[in-house]
């Protein structure tokens, strides 16, 4: 392996790079061995020698040392496997919210970005929406925290209040001043929408909810946190959504 083939691919861990290149990082046996069948093209496929990844990548396996995939790596523990994988061009989806579908309003912590993917894969939930102030999907820190839901959910960056506002179905969202989500009637499509971690919801995206949430503290009353992570308000919500279908 050269210095410039290790600096392209250390390069990856800045979006600018993976917007030039048209390539991210994802490394991993476990996450490297699901890109087969995929549907996501694999460009350069990189292994230790102790590596147990086989083939079917379309691309042969080149051969590193420890080293120099300690060299490459984006992980503090780096593991046997990494490829360079093309980022996929995914148009928005015809009618947005017919199926339930997240909309993320500038979540920008890589973990919680990461989560709620690897969230909305749990629960069935093919379509994720994305401001473009919200973190990028192809962050080595988000891919990895998914787990390999990056391949099987479906991330679109768009104008979010322009989106949401014509979607034509229920635009869901978290307030303080919402109904509480336990008693609130809630059917099996729209759209849920999910703010920043501190800033909660936009105005602009708040103007298109059309139906507000809340997930109430336990027992009522008592002083408690002043609010919830985002992931984890994020897997409450589509919990019970799915729990009354």
């Amino acid at each position: 392996m050269t210095k410039a083939d290790a600096a392209m691919i250390r390069s990856l861990g800045d979006k600018r790079a993976r917007t030039e290149l048209g390539l991210f990082v994802a490394e991993g046996e476990k996450l490297v061995s699901e890109l087969p069948g995929s549907g996501f093209r694999v460009r350069r496929l990189l292994v230790r020698d102790d590596s147990a990844v086989a083939g079917g990548f379309g691309v042969e396996a080149e051969r590193v040392t420890a080293r120099e995939m300690e060299r490459i790596s984006h992980l503090k523990t780096p593991q046997g496997a990494l490829a360079l994988v093309e980022i996929p061009r995914r148009r928005l989806p015809d009618a947005p919210g017919r199926e339930l579908t997240l909309a993320l309003d500038g979540v920008q912590d890589p973990g919680n970005l990461g989560t709620i993917l690897r969230l909305a894969d749990w629960f069935g939930i093919r379509d994720v929406l994305c401001s473009p102030q919200t973190a990028d999907c192809f962050n080595p820190k988000v891919v990895q925290a998914t787990m390999g839901a990056i391949l099987r959910v479906r991330v679109h960056y768009c104008d979010l209040p322009r989106v949401l506002s014509g979607a034509g179905v229920p635009v869901y969202g978290t307030f303080l001043d919402g109904e509480n989500i336990y008693g609130a009637g809630l059917g099996p499509s729209g759209i849920v929408a999910m703010g920043n971690e501190g800033n909660g919801i936009t105005p602009g995206v708040a103007a298109a909810v059309t139906r507000r949430l809340y997930i109430p503290p336990y027992p009522p009353g008592r002083p408690s946190s002043e609010s919830l992570n985002v992931a984890v308000a994020t897997a409450i919500v589509c919990s019970e959504f799915r729990r009354r279908m």
